[in-house]
C-alpha cells in the first residue's frame, strides 16, 4: 500500500497515466461522433431531402443509442475497482455480465427504434420524409445490440488500461463506413438504391464488425488472458445485473437529460425563424466538438479513481481528483482562448450566410463563458463514477438542466429581447449550479469514505 501511495504522490507519474489514457479515448470520442458527421455529409450531397431524413432519423437515434450505452459505462467503475483490489476474476465476471446486460439493453433498444416509425406523423415529420427516415429507424435498430456490447467490451478494455485497441477500431471503422454507405446509398449488384435510408444499414452492419473486431481482438491478445471474458460460457448473474443496472441506469439517464436539453433547445428557438435556428445549431455542434475533451479526461478519471476506490487507497483517490480538475482548468482555459481568436474562421466553415455567421459568431462568445464550469463539473462527475456514485449526480443533472436551465431559457428566449442568447444564458445557469452542486458532492464523498476507510 505505502508503495502505491508514494508512486501516486508524483505528480508527473499520475498526470502521465491520466494522459496516457485519455488521448487515446479522446481520439475514439472524436471518431465515434464522425460516424453522424459522415452520414449528414453524404446524404445531404443527395437531396435536401434526403438531408432532413437523416437529420430526423439521426435525432432519434443518438438520444435512445447514448441512453442504453451510457447505462453500459458501468462496467468501467467496476471492472477498475476489481482491477485495485486484486481480483481478476471478479473482472471477467463483470465482463461477462455487462455482455448479458448489454445484450438485454440492446434488443429492447432495438425494438423502441423499429416502433419509432409508427410515432413519426404524431411527432410532425413531414409526410415526405416518412419513407426515408422510417426505413432508416428500421435500419439503425438492428445494430443496437452491437452498439451496446461494443460499450460494455469498451468500458472493460479503458478500465484495465487498454484504451488503443478501441481507438484503432473506432479509426479503421470511420474509414470504413463511406464506402459502405456509398453501397446502400446508390445500390452494388443485388443491393438495391437506398438513399439517405441505405446510411441506417451501413452504420448497423460497421457496429457489428466493430463490436466482433473487438471482441476476437480481447479473445487473442495477452494482456486480457488473466480476465478473459470469453474463457467460458456463464449464465445471468442477477446479483450483478442489478449491480450493473444500478450503477448504469443512472449514468444513462444523467447523459440523455444533457443530451436532450441541447436538442431541445433548437424546438424552444423554432419560433424564432430559420435563420437563429441554424446559427444555434453551429455553436451548439462547435461545443459538442469542444466537449469531448472534458469528457475524455473525465473518463480517464473515472478509471484512476475507480482502480484507487478498489485499493482504498483515499489519498491517491484525492490527488487525482486534484490533479484532474487542474488539468480540466488548463484545458478549458485553451480552449477559451482558441475560440476567442478563432471564433470567426471556425464558423466560416460551416456557413458562408452573413447573417447565420453574424449571429453564430455571437452565440460561440456564450459558449466560451461556461467553459471552465463544464470542465470541472463533468470531471467532477467522472470522478463520482470512479467511487460508484451515479445516483446523485443523475439528480443534480436533472435538477440543473431541466429544472432550471429549460425554464429560465424559454423564458428569456421567448418573453425577452435577448432571443437565442437567452437559451445560452440558461445553459450557463444550468451548467453553473451543476458545477457547485457536483464539486460538493465530491467534497463530501471524499469525507464519507475517508470515515469509511479509516
Amino acid at each position: 500500500m505505502s508503495f502505491l501511495v508514494s508512486k501516486v504522490i508524483s505528480t508527473g507519474y499520475e498526470l502521465k497515466q491520466l494522459f496516457k489514457l485519455m488521448i487515446p479515448i479522446l481520439i475514439t470520442q472524436f471518431a465515434q461522433a464522425g460516424f453522424g458527421l459522415i452520414d449528414t455529409i453524404m446524404a445531404g450531397h443527395l437531396s435536401a431531402n434526403d438531408l432532413a431524413a437523416i437529420a430526423v432519423g439521426v435525432g432519434l437515434w443518438i438520444p435512445i443509442m447514448l441512453l442504453f450505452s451510457g447505462i453500459m459505462i458501468a462496467t468501467t467503475p467496476l471492472v477498475a475497482e476489481a482491477q485495485g483490489a486484486r481480483t481478476p476474476e471478479k473482472i471477467a465476471t463483470i465482463a461477462r455480465q455487462s455482455l448479458w446486460v448489454a445484450l438485454i439493453l440492446g434488443v429492447i433498444a432495438g425494438l423502441i427504434l423499429q416502433t419509432m416509425p409508427f410515432l413519426l406523423p404524431l411527432f410532425g415529420v413531414p409526410e415526405a420524409l416518412l419513407p426515408k427516415a422510417s426505413l432508416f429507424l428500421h435500419a439503425i435498430g438492428l445494430g443496437m445490440p452491437a452498439v451496446t456490447m461494443y460499450a460494455a467490451l469498451r468500458g472493460y478494455s479503458e478500465a484495465l488500461g487498454h484504451p488503443r485497441p478501441v481507438t484503432v477500431i473506432s479509426l479503421v471503422a470511420l474509414v470504413v463506413l463511406i464506402p459502405l454507405n456509398l453501397v446502400f446509398m446508390h445500390g452494388l449488384g443485388p443491393i438495391p438504391a437506398l438513399g439517405s435510408a441505405g446510411c441506417g444499414f451501413a452504420t448497423s452492419i460497421l457496429q457489428w464488425l466493430m463490436f466482433f473486431a473487438l471482441a476476437l481482438y480481447i479473445f487473442k491478445a495477452q494482456a486480457y488472458q488473466k480476465s478473459q471474458p470469453f474463457a467460458f460460457f456463464e449464465k445471468v448473474d442477477w446479483y450483478w445485473v442489478k449491480r450493473i443496472m444500478a450503477l448504469g441506469f443512472p449514468i444513462g439517464l444523467a447523459i440523455f437529460f444533457e443530451v436532450s436539453i441541447f436538442s431541445t433547445a433548437a424546438i424552444v428557438l423554432s419560433p424564432l425563424g430559420e435563420v437563429t435556428v441554424a446559427a444555434h445549431q453551429i455553436a451548439i455542434s462547435i461545443t459538442s466538438q469542444l466537449f469531448m475533451i472534458p469528457m475524455s479526461l473525465a473518463i480517464a478519471l473515472t478509471i484512476r479513481i475507480g482502480t484507487y476506490y478498489g485499493e482504498k487507497n483515499l489519498l491517491a483517490m484525492r490527488r487525482v481528483q486534484l490533479l484532474g480538475l487542474a488539468t480540466g482548468t488548463v484545458l478549458a482555459l485553451v480552449s477559451m482562448i482558441l475560440l476567442w481568436f478563432f471564433r470567426s474562421e471556425i464558423v466560416s466553415f460551416y456557413t458562408s450566410d452573413y447573417d447565420v455567421t453574424h449571429i453564430a459568431v455571437y452565440l460561440v462568445l456564450f459558449a466560451i463563458a461556461y467553459q471552465l464550469m463544464d470542465s470541472w463539473q463533468v470531471s467532477a462527475a467522472g470522478c463520482l463514477r470512479g467511487m460508484q456514485d451515479t445516483k446523485g449526480p443523475m439528480w443534480i443533472t436533472m435538477l440543473a438542466y431541466w429544472v432550471i436551465a429549460f425554464p429560465v431559457g424559454i423564458y428569456l428566449a421567448r418573453f425577452t429581447e435577448m432571443g437565442a442568447a437567452g437559451v445560452w444564458i440558461g445553459l450557463i445557469v444550468g451548467l453553473s449550479i451543476a458545477c457547485v452542486l457536483l464539486l460538493s458532492r465530491l467534497y463530501f464523498n471524499n469525507k464519507r469514505l475517508a470515515q469509511k476507510f479509516s
